[in-house]
């Protein structure tokens, strides 16, 4: 039986289940934000404006390496931008900019996108000066790339049995696995080792936007547990523990409850051996190399 006024699918694809007693507006809003955040969820809200996208992977970065320039950049991030991208860049009602360069993004594509914005969402243009522009661009990148000399040792080939075991109903990597939680593929370019340590041994200390636990009771008191991927003043969209992505206006539901605990598990030593988690961190670090091979 459907819920009243949930929007459900798959992460994929998103289709509407509106039932008929819901205001027409109530409607437009949901769908409006539905598919906003579905945008968000698919990674294509980083994306600059069609317009813009011809020629910008081949931009350089005038004021790469220079440090003064990367000063600048976290000052005017923390004026400017770290509202609704937090002030670790780690998204607040914005996503995650840490991630970036993770997901392929190149220093020109960032550029145009604060030069240009983005439309149809709350991230507007920017009239600044092209250089303070590519000064936070330089600020971002800084937070968005780690040394593997920090992923040197462990065995690689038990990494990936262990993520095998351990992890793959979640996580995905090399295009396998599930997705619940992140795409770990990459994910050595933008963590550090004490970061992902931290977030293995301790997942519930620190959870990401898109990532963080919640708790609905629908108007028919099924009980809903999931990820929140995106909430404003009518809706919430949710990615559930069936990996479905879900939407509900909150005049429909009974309870919603942020729950401090994330839904993945943590392996502390008794589970996962340090001399195990350095096979674990190779193997997601190997991923990263192969991927930059020529």
């Amino acid at each position: 039986m459907l819920n009243p006024g949930r929007v459900c699918g798959t992460v994929g694809g998103l289709t509407s289940l509106t039932m008929p007693n819901i205001r027409s507006v109530q409607r437009r809003t949901l769908r409006r934000h539905a598919a906003a955040r579905l945008a968000l969820v698919s990674g294509l809200l980083l994306a600059a404006p069609a317009g813009a996208r011809a020629g910008q992977d081949g931009v350089a970065n005038p004021l790469d390496g220079d440090r003064a320039a990367l000063r600048a950049g976290r000052t005017l991030f923390e004026t400017r931008c770290a509202e609704c991208h937090g002030a670790d860049a780690k998204g607040i009602s914005g996503p995650d900019l840490t991630e970036l360069w993770a997901a392929g993004t190149t220093d020109g594509r960032v550029f145009q996108t604060i030069q240009l914005g983005i439309p149809g969402s709350i991230m507007p243009s920017s009239s600044a000066p092209d250089d303070e522009l590519w000064a936070v661009v330089s600020y971002l990148r800084s937070l968005g790339t780690v040394s593997q000399v920090e992923f040197a040792t462990g065995d690689a080939d038990q990494g990936r049995e262990i993520f095998r075991s351990n992890c793959v109903r979640c996580h995905r990597t090399e295009g396998r696995g599930g997705r619940l939680g992140p795409d770990l593929s990459r994910i050595t370019l933008t963590r550090s080792r004490a970061s992902l340590t931290q977030s293995i041994r301790e997942p519930s200390a620190s959870m990401a936007v898109g990532y963080r636990t919640v708790r609905l009771v629908t108007a028919d008191g099924q009980t809903v547990r999931g990820v929140t991927k995106g909430e404003d003043a009518f809706s919430l969209q949710v990615v559930d523990t069936g990996e479905r992505l879900q939407g509900y206006l909150k005049a429909d539901l009974r309870e919603v409850r942020d729950e401090p605990a994330s839904l993945m598990p943590g392996f502390g030593p008794d589970q996962l051996s340090d001399s195990n988690l350095d096979d674990l961190l190779r193997f997601l670090a190997s991923i990263r190399e192969a991927d930059s091979a020529p």
